[in-house]
Formats: C-alpha cells, sequence, structure tokens
C-alpha cells in the first residue's frame, strides 16, 4: 500500500521541478521566483499603473527539465510584467526613547512600492 502523503509529496515535487516554467528574479536589491501570473510588490520602478515593465535581471529560468543559470544573469532573457499599482504600504512607526532625560521622538515613514503581474516568462 502506498502512503498517501508519499504520493502527493511525489507529485508536488514533479509539478516544482519537471513541469513548472519559473525564474528568479531582481529587482530593488531583493530577489523574488515569479511565474505567469505572479502579483508581486517590488521597490518603486517609476512607471505609471497600466504601464508595460520589462524585468531583465533574470537570474535562474526553469523550463521543464531545461534550466538556466546565469552569472550572474541570463543574457537576452527579459520577464514581461504589467504594473498593476503603485503607493505606498502601511506606516512603520519610528519611536526613539531615553529614559529619564524627556527625549522622546515620533516619527512615520510609509514605503512606497509597485505591484506588478507577471505576463510572460
Amino acid at each position: 500500500m502506498v502512503n498517501k502523503w508519499f504520493d502527493f509529496s511525489l507529485q508536488f515535487v514533479y509539478y516544482q521541478f519537471v513541469m513548472a516554467k519559473f525564474a528568479i528574479i531582481e529587482t530593488g536589491g531583493k530577489q523574488y521566483k515569479v511565474e505567469l501570473g505572479t502579483k508581486l510588490k517590488v521597490e518603486k520602478l517609476g512607471v505609471p499603473k497600466g504601464e508595460k515593465v520589462s524585468l531583465d535581471k533574470v537570474l535562474l529560468l526553469v523550463d521543464g527539465d531545461t534550466i538556466e543559470i546565469g552569472t550572474p544573469y541570463i543574457k537576452n532573457a527579459a520577464i514581461e510584467a504589467e504594473v498593476a499599482e503603485v503607493g505606498k504600504a502601511d506606516k512603520k512607526i519610528v519611536f526613539r526613547y531615553h529614559a529619564k532625560t524627556r527625549y522622546r521622538k515620533f516619527k512615520g515613514h510609509r514605503q512606497p512600492f509597485t505591484e506588478v503581474k507577471v505576463k510572460k516568462v
């Protein structure tokens, strides 16, 4: 008898590493795993909402059995995406406090972001 969990894990591994088409990209100093239809928030790109953007810093590209690894980037590879939203993240509070000296500084920060949806890998 085959363990159901083992069978599921084999299917998951098969999908993740054999059938999947995904890429690892770099933007804003961070790395992201993207597939077709992925929505992700990246650092501000300076592109208005609805415009198309090409993310050309591709570190790894997997297409079924084929794996391409960049050194550090893959030449002539780009991810096509569309800007879904431009905005600011939730407020982060910066509070500085020194005991016994009446020193209190209160400041807020909202990090700008661009949300993109991947159209082509």
